[in-house]
């Protein structure tokens, strides 16, 4: 059992949320504690898995990515078999960044970025509609992204 978290350590989260790059010595500064405090800290959340790891913001924009769209896809027949080959196999594919499995009417929930709609649209009716298994999918493109830290919603 994860014991729960004080307002230190949440503070921590907060601050490493913002800017993951902060060193030991600044987290430590923006807090109020010293700096063996403040690593024993990351270190005690690194360790009960509430940190797993550090990760740069990429502009999709920038690497000629900056269209993104949300795809709801259903496939049939529902067995694990199917579900684990498609996961994996449309994991592979460049354009898709994330893949849910999901629970209810749909079956996965793919993150993709392409270079334009003319790219998604090729995605779409020569990559993922060419599969058999899909017996559906719809297509909802991303205008905006509006990023809000866990902690603030919890």
């Amino acid at each position: 059992m994860i014991p729960s978290m004080d307002e230190l350590d949440a503070e921590i989260i907060r601050l490493l949320q913002s800017d993951a790059r902060l060193s030991n010595r600044e987290l430590a500064r923006r807090i109020g504690v010293a700096p063996s405090t403040c690593l024993e800290r990351v270190r005690a959340l690194t360790r009960r898995g509430v940190i797993r790891g550090y990760h740069a913001d990429i502009d999709l924009k920038a690497l000629n990515r900056g269209v993104q769209a949300l795809i709801s896809v259903q496939v049939r027949p529902l067995r694990r078999s199917v579900i684990e080959a498609f996961k994996d196999s449309v994991g592979a594919l460049p354009e898709v960044m994330t893949v849910f499995v999901l629970a209810g009417g749909d079956d996965f929930l793919l993150h993709v970025a392409v270079p334009d709609l003319d790219h998604l649209h090729g995605f779409l009716l020569d990559r993922l509609s060419k599969r058999g298994e899909i017996v559906g999918f719809r297509t909802s493109v991303i205008y905006q992204r509006a990023h809000h830290p866990v902690l603030e919603r919890l």
